[in-house]
């Protein structure tokens, strides 16, 4: 199962709303088409879909065949989630420290604070020498 196969499953409401129905538990086919708003072969042909892309599975019982997710398939998309989500937060992590705007950055008021006694030593020694010219042109 690839996770293309199971997101392109999913992009079906219908699709969806039979799987959310899974998620409570094995279920056989004439028991989800009374929870939903289509037919039994409908719902037949939803998991068939869903089967194809690795998300649910069967087994028979008796003369029925009961639907279950396939943890497995959902591994599958999961890992692909977790990378995709991975890759996401460094992409976001890496802009952020790459952005100009210290603002809300952590340390960011550490490193205005430096700045600003950076500002002041300066303008404190620019007031010490404008005090020494004037007491200087007096003489």
């Amino acid at each position: 199962m690839t996770y293309a196969l199971a997101l392109a499953a999913l992009a079906d409401p219908t699709r969806r709303q039979v799987f959310e129905h899974l998620r409570a538990g094995p279920r056989a086919v004439g028991e989800l088409a009374e929870e939903m708003p289509v037919s039994r072969p409908a719902v037949s042909q939803h998991l068939k879909v869903l089967k194809d892309a690795g998300l649910v599975a069967d087994r028979a019982e008796g003369a029925r065949r009961v639907y279950y997710i396939d943890p497995q398939g959902l591994g599958a998309l999961r890992k692909w989630l977790d990378e995709s989500w991975g890759e996401a937060l460094g992409a976001l992590q890496a802009e952020f420290e790459a952005s100009p705007s210290a603002a809300g950055r952590p340390g960011a008021a550490g490193e205005k604070r430096k700045a600003d006694d950076t500002h002041d030593q300066r303008r404190a020694g620019s007031k010490k020498r404008s005090r020494q010219r004037r007491s200087r042109s007096r003489l």
